[in-house]
């Protein structure tokens, strides 16, 4: 039994003062039924799949039994949204339950809390469904992120554009800490605390720091490592996350809290996932300014614990270094550059704009270029206009010239980079559908494929291919 000895948990979240979280319990759901679960996502808990209760799996995904050890509470928080300070945010539909080894299991949509902010608390099913399945595809993309162990429906119903259904996601983190967490401390000035919430962070996600004398400065510096290199894998996969706010950034350099995100269809620089976001602050070409933004705003809120100026030269590194020595890093593995020319960065300009222009599948196009043998006719169907890549491919030929990697080795190494498969909305928007309807086998089906990026997988072969015209980056709401 889940919650009889089988899952034991602690939580050393509670350890900090009371401002630190809310202990208002969770609303079960009316008539829960179990959606999916991952038996990825079980094996980290040490669950036996194979002999896994579903009733009593319900019973955990609806807060209705509590692991031994465990404890439901919410933390307290701040963040900039849209660029705007909001003093006083947390976790408005989650409930933690407490630790198991570094996994730390939090409810998604579990009922209103201290910081529900006159919301209802609540989660629907498609906005569930989403963040389930994009949690696990992100993992086996290589991706840092937050996992998901299951999602539950039910018979509650919540008021969104039209009445819609409830549902709760049970999600897995080796950390929940965010930069909003410190901002919160920083603007009421609660410094004794922001001190005791960066021992934390470094006890559970940097204890190699914990004997050093220079351990807050140290922690700063590599959560902008993390993050840069976490832009740069969102960037080269085609990952827009929507709503980069800071109470969204994980300290551990994780991505976290799918609401609005997409995968690119078509590539499109200027692309913005979130139709509530006008300006287009969180466009898929922004994200990498908009995390040095996000950093700016950290560095703020630890300027209490570390030396401005320290900061912002390690601020300075990631704009002129750090990310874009990442981007290019994944850009190279991308197209299969083993050596590194400075003229690189010209080629991959030359190629985001010609991709921009020619009008070409992302994803398609890299798997299809994974394969490219100086043949230039597989990269010309996949366009819609093929002059412009073909100039392009010039430059790439000129490039590969240079290279001492075999055909072969250059194929294999960038067939296990860039994926055949990727969940685009249209694809997630009919798993929905469906499931509305009592039907999850799209969801198995995708949660097949997502385990299996980089396979070939002749039955799905479809999934591989361009998104229909009436579906391509499409916007969505922040409602869920």
């Amino acid at each position: 039994m889940i919650t009889d000895g089988q899952l034991h948990l602690s939580t050393p979240y509670l350890e900090l003062d009371e401002e630190f979280y809310d202990q208002t319990p969770p609303i079960p759901l009316k008539e829960p039924y179990l959606i999916h679960f991952s038996q990825d996502a079980a094996k980290l808990l040490d669950l036996d799949v194979n002999s896994l209760d579903e009733q009593q799996l319900i019973a955990l995904l609806n807060a209705q039994e509590l692991p031994q050890g465990g404890a439901f509470f919410s933390m307290c928080y701040a963040g900039h949204q849209f660029g705007h300070y909001n003093p006083r945010l947390g976790d408005g539909r989650a409930h933690h339950l407490g630790k198991y080894k570094q996994w730390n299991l939090q409810l998604k949509g579990s009922g209103d809390t201290l910081y529900a902010r006159m919301a209802d608390g609540r989660a629907v099913i498609r906005s569930s469904i989403r963040e389930y399945l994009m949690s696990e595809a992100m993992h086996h993309l290589g991706i840092p992120t937050t996992r998901a162990l299951g999602v539950i429906g039910s018979k509650t119903r919540v008021a969104r554009n039209t009445m819609e259904y409830a549902a709760n996601t049970m999600r897995l983190s080796t950390s929940w800490i965010r930069f909003g967490s410190f901002e919160y401390f920083y603007y009421t000035k609660s410094y004794d605390k922001l001190e005791q919430l960066a021992q934390y962070v470094i006890q559970e996600s940097y204890p190699h720091l914990r004997d050093d004398e220079d351990r807050f400065y140290k922690m700063f510096c590599e959560v902008v490592e993390r993050t840069a290199k976490l832009i740069a894998q969102w960037q080269g996969v085609g990952f827009c996350h929507g709503v980069m706010n800071t109470d969204n950034m994980s300290i551990e350099g994780l991505s976290i809290d799918y609401g609005p995100f997409a995968m690119l269809d078509d590539y499109n620089f200027s692309y913005v996932c979130n139709h509530t976001d006008k300006a287009g602050r969180y466009s898929y070409g922004a994200q990498p300014n908009i995390a040095y933004w996000n950093l700016t705003q950290l560095a703020k809120a630890l300027s209490p614990l570390i030396d401005t100026a320290r900061m912002q030269q390690k601020l300075d590194d990631y704009g002129q270094s750090i990310y874009p020595d990442a981007f290019m890093e994944v850009m190279r593995q991308k197209l299969g550059l083993a050596l590194e020319f400075e003229d690189d960065v010209e080629l991959v300009k030359e190629l985001v704009g010609a991709m921009q222009d020619a009008q070409v599948d992302n994803t398609l196009f890299y798997r299809t270029l994974s394969r490219y043998d100086g043949d230039r006719s597989p990269v010309y169907d996949i366009c819609m206009d093929p002059v412009i890549i073909d100039a392009w491919l010039s430059l790439y030929d000129a490039r590969l010239s240079k290279e001492t990697l075999t055909l072969k080795t250059r194929h294999q190494r960038m067939l296990s980079v860039n994926p055949k498969y990727v969940l685009k909305n249209h694809m997630l928007q009919k798993a929905i559908e469906d499931a509305q309807k009592g039907d999850f086998s799209m969801i198995d089906t995708l949660l097949h494929i997502a385990r299996h990026p980089y396979d070939e997988l002749p039955q799905y072969e479809h999934f591989a291919q361009d998104t229909p015209e009436a579906f391509k980056n499409l916007g969505l709401s922040c409602s869920s």
